[in-house]
């Protein structure tokens, strides 16, 4: 995993981060800290959630995400059997193309 590390701002509801705040306070935890771990859980359980591994092959398959980002997001496995059936979509439609 990257140390580098990146600068975000965001709004989010007054009551959903007094919760963040007490919850840190109970384990200890600085807020961001907490905030790391619940996007990095999130982004981790989202990878193996199929609809959404769906959304996240079709925004690539649109060239809508790099496939640095569809890596990032799937995995490397995962991300290398989109990235083969993409290639497999392209060379169908070619000779479907080719057929007519």
């Amino acid at each position: 995993m990257s140390t580098d590390k990146r600068r975000v701002q965001f709004r989010a509801p007054e009551r959903l981060i007094e919760r963040t705040d007490a919850l840190a306070a109970v384990l200890g935890e600085d807020r961001t800290d907490l905030l790391v771990t619940a996007l990095r859980e999130y982004l981790q359980d989202a990878a193996h959630d199929d609809v959404l591994t769906q959304e996240i092959a079709a925004a690539y398959y649109d060239d809508e995400i790099s496939s640095d980002q569809l890596e990032s997001l799937l995995g490397a496995e995962e991300a290398a059997n989109v990235r083969v059936l993409d290639r497999q979509l392209d060379e169908a439609f070619v000779e479907d193309v080719a057929d007519t």
